[in-house]
């Protein structure tokens, strides 16, 4: 089974364009699909990761009108790897200045990895904007995920885990997170784009439950490194910019909307508990953990999943 079997053939948007959103960042944004049908939003994961053509895919793109944007710092978006002026908050009012712009009154909510993360917070931020919700890979980043991600994965991949820390002097490995922001904020760009594709490699080599060296190649180029290394370690190092578990804690805001949550089994980036978890603080929600796959949208059983969730918000408006 390949992707083109999972997902909607491949289109082009039928608009885009640059936002600037302040004195420093300018966003990437596009549409593609029915430009008269249902929005529907996609929050890319990361932070820093940047969204692709393959991430219309989810969509009917004869029902849907598909919204893509790159985050701050991220893809398209100007400057690549910028961490300054860059918070969940900001974000969320990006989204806003997205919407307006559009003229959208309301829409779905699709994200993955950080993307769910964004997702969350944007939602518990304009519930009344949101028509629904299909979230993929949880991530809440509360300290025991932020310790996981940068200790705890050395558990399944440990000679990954290796080189991730070897790359950083003994007498630092004590704090990996503290060591690599040092290297990844530096003002030398031999340093921190060597920091940063070590980074990023650490986590391309995790993605999949079958490791994919063209992943792995793809997260060590400049242009994805650069936006993942910085951005994660800025936004793991501040939590977020929330208050610990603020993404549970605020679930009532929008737990009377449809949600759906898909998960892999084997998801050793952001573990299953963190789904369960917030399945368990919103019952409604629709919970599907996959059993042959790991964290990426791209594994089949995940992809299929969300384009089954897309497909039956169409449908119904809500998820089954």
């Amino acid at each position: 089974m390949s992707e083109n079997t999972l997902m909607f053939a491949p289109l082009e948007p039928s608009r885009h364009g640059m936002l600037a959103v302040d004195d420093l960042h300018t966003l990437y944004w596009e549409e593609s699909g029915n430009p008269e049908g249902q929005p529907v939003l996609f929050l890319h994961g990361g932070p820093g990761g940047g969204t692709s053509p393959t991430h219309r895919r989810f969509f009917d793109p004869a029902h849907y009108r598909i919204v893509l944007f790159d985050q701050r710092g991220a893809g398209k978006s100007t400057p690549l790897g910028e961490y300054q002026q860059n918070t969940t908050a900001l974000l969320i009012d990006d989204i806003e200045k997205i919407r307006t712009m559009l003229g959208i009154r309301q829409w779905l909510v699709f994200g993955g990895s950080w993307g769910s993360t964004l997702a969350l917070a944007y939602g518990e931020a304009h519930p009344e904007v949101c028509l629904g919700f299909v979230l993929r890979g949880i991530f809440l980043c509360t300290k025991i995920e932020v310790d996981w991600f940068v200790n705890g994965m050395r558990n399944f991949y440990p000679e990954v885990h290796q080189r991730f820390a070897e790359a950083i002097p003994v007498d630092e490995r004590h704090d990996l997170l503290q060591a690599y922001v040092k290297r990844l904020f530096c003002d030398e760009p031999e340093v921190y784009m060597e920091a940063a594709r070590n980074w990023s490699r650490y986590e391309g080599s995790c993605l999949f439950l079958e490791p994919q060296p063209q992943a792995i190649a793809d997260f060590e180029s400049d242009e994805v490194s650069l936006g993942i290394g910085r951005l994660e370690a800025h936004y793991m190092l501040n939590a977020a910019f929330m208050e610990e578990d603020q993404l549970i804690k605020n679930i009532a805001k929008i737990s009377h909307l449809p949600a759906v949550i898909v998960q892999g089994r084997y998801d050793v980036i952001c573990p299953p508990v963190s789904a369960y978890r917030l399945h368990q603080a919103w019952p409604t929600a629709k919970y599907h953990v996959i059993g042959d796959a790991g964290h990426a949208a791209m594994e089949p059983g995940i992809a299929a999943e969300l384009v089954r969730a897309t497909e039956q918000f169409k449908l119904h408006g809500q998820f089954l």
